[in-house]
């Protein structure tokens, strides 16, 4: 209690000689908190429409690979490939594990996932899936349909993240975070397992011991869809917790800062 005493004593001393030499330094730093800037607005504006914007960037990145086998379809082909090559660093688009549309089959699985009743990549398109750099180009041609520019599991991710961020802003945000435990074993462990297990295939030479598997469509929706929802459960409540923080900061800014003028006009 005596520390404390003694530390804000001489914060007051302090402070009130910083204003009777009139210190610049002084008066910009009260003023500032005395008045709300561009920022402060800017700041306030963005966590009080955080999730909005985090939900549009999510619908637009995982909204536009679908465009590009639309454009294909409609002989917009310059345009399409660039989407393709924006993609491209950001995601396999290996066609045997991609989505395809307008085409004979929505997907076109690898042999090695013994599929039964659809045509394999091998056999549609001619193209072994041991030649990954022609199986990542492949975009598709009219029978086929055309390839959607994200893979089959990030397509999943970005969905179930988008749907979770509805549900979430929907009920008002009031959902809280997923604990860390159910986002490691319930959304990282099953994806890390299913995604790494099929490595191996691709590997033009492997130990006879190690065992060769492909994950099927349906196992990489469900993976990417539970990562992607554990995610979005795990990190968005956390964002808008912090982003409140800042709106209940910036609030009483505001409200101080209007008592103040409101107070200097009253005294004019």
């Amino acid at each position: 209690k005596t520390d404390l005493q003694i530390a804000l004593g001489a914060s007051i001393d302090r402070a009130s000689h910083l204003e009777s030499v009139n210190d610049e330094t002084y008066r910009q730093r009260i003023n500032r908190g005395h008045t709300v800037s561009t920022t402060d607005r800017v700041s306030f504006w963005i966590s009080k429409n955080f999730m909005s914007m985090v939900l549009l960037v999510i619908f637009l990145y995982a909204g536009l690979p679908f465009i590009a086998p639309i454009l294909m379809k409609t002989g917009q082909t310059g345009p399409a490939k660039v989407i393709y090559a924006i993609y491209s660093p950001l995601c396999h688009q290996l066609g045997f594990r991609s989505w395809f549309l307008f085409g004979e089959q929505l997907f076109y699985p690898r042999k090695l996932a013994g599929i039964a009743g659809v045509k394999s990549f091998e056999e549609q398109t001619g193209i072994s899936s041991d030649e990954i750099f022609k199986a990542r180009s492949y975009l598709g041609d009219e029978i086929t349909g055309y390839k959607v520019a994200l893979c089959e599991r990030d397509t999943a991710i970005y969905i179930a993240m988008f749907l979770f961020g509805l549900v979430f802003v929907l009920t008002g945000k009031r959902i809280k975070a997923l604990p860390w435990i159910f986002w490691l074993t319930i959304g990282l462990i099953p994806i890390g397992v299913d995604g790494f297990s099929q490595l191996p295939s691709l590997a033009s030479a492997m130990p006879s011991w190690l065992p060769i598997r492909e994950s099927t469509p349906l196992l990489r929706v469900i993976t990417g869809g539970l990562f992607g929802l554990t995610t979005a459960w795990f990190l968005f409540p956390l964002l808008e917790e912090s982003m409140k923080e800042t709106r209940t900061l910036l609030s009483t800014k505001m409200s101080i800062a209007k008592q103040l003028a409101s107070s200097e006009g009253k005294n004019k």
